[in-house]
């Protein structure tokens, strides 16, 4: 798999991955094609030029960018930093590499109250939306509307609706993440089972005593943990966070408690299913799953795009999530969103859109993704030639595009998370402890609906 990727990543730097020279046309041309005619910003009137005009002494406008990324990706980031810087003349980006996801998130809280903020940073969902409803980011519309090249079609609708609330745009997807299904082609073909054929968990189960003939004590083990596993075949059931009008927690709504009674009883009473969590993070428990699955212990796993960095594909190999009774498949897809925090001046603020429309055209999209393999936001990633050739290589890439046709995203939650760390708790009572679905669902409910109805000052 590494050799994919470097092959990959070799292929599309040949073919001029990154848009050098101020190249133009198209929402995968270069920055500089639209600094000439930047958005208004505040301050600024629709339509009235805002473009920054190099400084006498030739210094460019400088552009802070925070992100939380492993060393490995931050060199691929750093090379597209640099070909945006030589693109053009009026903007250089510096990265300020974070510890993580949820430190860049703390820390820029401290830089906005202290006026310090940096012009573009990278947020997972929730601490996005929580900024932009304390007015604390600038808003992309206007931006988008002086922008020819802008086309909201061309990036998936659930990954882009994460940064969007009624006709605002406060925040542009970069990449996404979904968990797939992965299962052993050994442990299959000892079953006689088809993995084409699997299309809900229902078809799965259904060959237990297949599995188990051939020497496999798990049919299956949802990764552990968290709830997220069981979120996502909730949500194939049609199950709800919250109802329509956002007063109400649904986490222990019938359609969850089927989905998740099911689990227990796969866990608990047939024995065909097992997690593997051991309460602490220390990652232990996951790669004990993958281990389970290339040591012929268990069939498959439900994991991230991630995993398979490692895998030698003849041993390995990819399936969408399964669906439920039926239904297709529909897991939650958390999205990691790019902001420009307010208070920077016009100047920034246009450059931090431009570098942030440089970050998410094709070819830098396919780039990221053919790196790390999370599936990229801009749906015009597979137009790119090497992201072509990538894909006829790699089974995962090729898997997370026809699974980011059907996500569902989870909603956003004015307690700040205190329902999924409901839905956590509850997990793992049912995984491990063996606790029925509904005593567990129906507590986290009535906790939940607790924090909910305080959030909403009820």
């Amino acid at each position: 798999m590494k050799k994919l990727l470097s092959r990959g990543l070799a292929l599309f730097l040949a073919a001029g991955l990154v848009a050098c020279g101020g190249s133009s046309g198209g929402s995968s041309g270069g920055a500089a094609s639209s600094a000439a005619a930047p958005a208004a910003s505040e301050g600024t009137e629709a339509g009235q030029s805002t473009a920054a005009e190099p400084a006498a002494s030739g210094e460019k406008i400088e552009i802070e960018f925070w992100l939380a990324q492993g060393n490995n990706v931050m060199d691929l980031v750093q090379e597209e930093i640099d070909n945006f810087n030589n693109s053009q003349d009026l903007y250089h980006v510096t990265a300020i590499q974070q510890e993580n996801y949820v430190k860049t998130f703390s820390n820029l809280q401290a830089a906005i109250a202290g006026k310090t903020a940096p012009d573009v940073a990278l947020l997972d969902t929730a601490p996005a939306r929580q900024l932009y409803e304390k007015g604390a980011l600038v808003t992309f519309n206007q931006f988008q509307d002086a922008d020819p090249d802008f086309n909201a079609d061309d990036f998936y609708a659930d990954f882009a609706a994460n940064g969007i609330d009624g006709d605002t745009t406060f925040a542009r997807p970069w990449y996404g993440t979904i968990q797939i299904a992965y299962y052993s082609v050994k442990a299959f073909e000892d079953a006689g089972v088809d993995p084409a054929s699997i299309k809900s968990w229902q078809d799965l189960v259904s060959h237990a005593d297949a599995f188990k003939a051939a020497g496999y004590n798990r049919v299956w083990e949802p990764m552990g943990g968290d709830a997220k596993n069981l979120i996502d075949a909730a949500f194939a059931n049609g199950a709800k966070v919250l109802s329509d009008d956002g007063t109400q927690v649904m986490i222990n709504s019938p359609e969850w408690v089927e989905v998740w009674e099911s689990f227990r009883g796969w866990i608990h009473d047939d024995d065909i299913m097992e997690t593997k969590w051991n309460g602490l993070d220390d990652w232990a428990y996951w790669y004990d799953t993958i281990d389970d699955v290339i040591e012929g212990r268990s069939a498959g796993y439900t994991g991230s795009p991630v995993d398979s960095v490692d895998f030698d594909f003849n041993v390995i190999q990819p399936l969408e999530q399964f669906g439920w009774n039926g239904a297709e498949s529909k897991p939650w897809a958390q999205t990691l969103m790019l902001v420009m925090p307010d208070g920077n001046g016009s100047e920034r603020q246009q450059g931090a859109y431009e570098f942030i429309k440089f970050l998410t055209n094709p070819e830098n999209q396919a780039a990221y993704t053919m790196l790390t393999t999370y599936p990229a936001a801009n749906k015009r990633v597979t137009e790119v030639p090497a992201y072509q050739e990538f894909l006829r290589e790699n089974p995962v890439a090729g898997v997370l595009l026809k699974q980011a046709e059907h996500v569902s995203s989870y909603p956003v939650d004015p307690t700040g998370g205190k329902i999924l760390d409901e839905l956590n708790i509850a997990a793992q009572a049912l995984e491990l402890e063996g606790r029925s679905a509904q005593e567990v669902l129906d507590e986290a409910a009535a906790n939940a609906q607790i924090a909910l109805d305080e959030a909403l000052g009820q």
